[in-house]
């Protein structure tokens, strides 16, 4: 988790990502953001983040991305 908020917080270096429980629902992140963010998970972690994972819930907090990379890490 720790290496996972590493990254976040080099992509948006404004956020409390370790705090903050409403990203998307709260409009502190633009799809902009998100598509970095994606990006960035997809070569770190060498996952595939597609269209039906791009979910607000998935978005909100760094718990939530946290799973979905894991989950993706195991599939």
């Amino acid at each position: 988790m720790k290496d996972l908020l590493n990254l976040l917080n080099e992509c948006c270096p404004d956020v409390d990502f370790e705090n903050e429980t409403s990203l998307i629902d709260d409009g502190v992140h633009t799809s902009l953001d998100i598509v970095m963010i994606v990006g960035e998970l997809n070569d770190v972690y060498d996952i595939s983040i597609t269209v039906d994972e791009l979910e607000p819930e998935n978005f909100n907090s760094a718990s939530a991305i946290f799973a979905l990379v894991e989950r993706l890490r195991n599939e």
